[in-house]
């Protein structure tokens, strides 16, 4: 049977060794169901069904992935885009945690038209290498101010916005530590050094009074009090069209630049050759609507399951595996309602750094260049909003090519987003 499904003998490889794949991959991408409910829940929305939602639909994304594309990637919901989900959507522009679920699914919808009609490939073709790369490095950034509040290590100044917080104190001592256990197991090509550091120091946190212990296994909540809770006609309020369009971007280049990245890695791309790309895109973008109706932020392809390719994944069962473990993991809830925020933002904090290295993609030595990718990366921590880093690249870029004669370079999907977000400037308030 999984000979048939997956053609197991055409691409060299065994089911033991896919099913050792799955584990791999798993184990590096698990941290999700710990950070995701953290984030999400400060929305309001309930950290139980949050939980189920976020297993739920990286199981259902994996297995799409490897019943239809056959490609050993595994889905669950993104870092950066939760974060822009919880502290811009919903904290700091004030939409109802519906009304974001909303946008995420007409996101969705529109992802799905941009792939089967192939526009997709047309816009990532047209954006610049420099903005691509500081995009991620932006949201990394993002991602490490986030981590660090959350940690207690940077807190609120008067004098000077922010500032060094108390590390004495036994929160931000956790956080540190565990930030260094990650760092070093990662560094030993542990596997799933992130989860054993979010797992060390919530055990720690129990032993100082930190948290408190629910237990370890018990039969998994309810997810009622987020499935099907999306507002999609509250989405198409005028405020949240931009918002919709840095979900579309977002998830346009995280999720691409990822399932082409790890298929080279996995030799599933190769010139001149049949690929399944197409299957693959199809079905990230398939999981993102699915996960709106769950309950839970955009669901896309994980760089982790570069890890599981390095195992020997070659194909859709690894996917399979790590969609049977995330079922698996339903029966954790009360280990992950234990896990405080200096457990995870240690996680946070590393996966940050790990974004960070996008930098070395930029073109520094042409301003034209560097420069919209420098202010892209450094608005989002800054404004507190992936949106308006997004903004800010794609204006600066459009502008100092035109106003240095170079405006014949600049692809028309660049122009195209440059005036969305200047019209979003001009007549959408935040």
């Amino acid at each position: 049977m999984f000979e048939r499904l997956f053609k197991l003998s055409e691409h060299g490889t065994s089911v033991r060794t896919e099913l050792i794949a799955g584990v791999t991959t798993f184990l590096t991408m698990s941290y999700i169901i710990f950070v995701n409910p953290d984030i999400l829940s400060t929305t309001g929305m309930d950290r139980n069904a949050i939980f189920v939602a976020t297993c739920l639909a990286a199981a259902l994304g994996s297995i799409v992935m490897g019943l239809v594309a056959n490609w050993p990637i595994g889905l669950a919901p993104g870092m950066g885009l939760n974060a822009f989900f919880a502290f811009t959507v919903v904290a700091a522009l004030g939409f109802t945690w519906q009304q974001a679920l909303g946008a995420v699914f007409i996101s969705g919808g529109i992802f799905v038209l941009l792939t089967v009609t192939g526009v997709r490939s047309w816009l990532i073709a047209g954006i610049p290498r420099s903005l691509r790369s500081a995009i991620a490095a932006g949201i990394g950034l993002f991602l490490a101010i986030i981590a660090l509040k959350g940690a207690g290590i940077v807190v609120a100044n008067k004098a000077t916005l922010i500032g060094l917080g108390d590390l004495k104190q036994t929160g931000p001592l956790l956080a540190i530590f565990g930030f260094f256990v990650i760092a070093v197991l990662d560094a030993m090509k542990v596997r799933g050094s992130i989860l054993i550091g979010i797992l060390a120091v919530t055990v720690l946190s129990w032993i100082f009074g930190v948290s408190q212990f629910h237990g370890i296994v018990s039969m998994p909540p309810s997810i009622m009090p987020t499935f099907m809770q999306l507002d999609i006609v509250g989405a198409l309020h005028g405020g949240l069209i931009h918002i919709i369009l840095v979900f579309v971007l977002v998830e346009v280049f995280d999720a691409t630049g990822t399932l082409i990245g790890v298929a080279k890695r996995a030799k599933l791309i190769e010139e001149g050759k049949p690929n399944r790309l197409s299957r693959a895109l199809l079905a990230d973008s398939a999981a993102i609507v699915a996960g709106s109706l769950m309950g839970t932020s955009s669901t896309t392809a994980y760089v982790e399951s570069a890890s599981g390719v390095q195992a020997g994944g070659r194909t859709g069962l690894t996917a399979v595996t790590i969609a049977v473990l995330f079922v698996a993991a339903l029966f954790f809830s009360p280990l992950a309602a234990s896990v405080p925020a200096y457990a995870t933002a240690p996680a946070l904090l590393y996966v940050a750094g790990l974004m960070m290295r996008e930098l070395t993609e930029i073109e520094w030595d042409d301003l034209t260049e560097a420069a919209p990718a420098a202010l892209t990366a450094l608005a989002m921590p800054f404004t507190y909003s992936i949106a308006n880093g997004l903004a800010f690249g794609f204006i600066s870029y459009v502008v100092l090519k035109v106003c240095t004669g170079r405006w014949n370079t600049l692809h028309l999907a660049t122009q195209i987003v440059a005036a969305l977000f200047i019209v979003r400037f001009a007549f959408f308030a935040d």
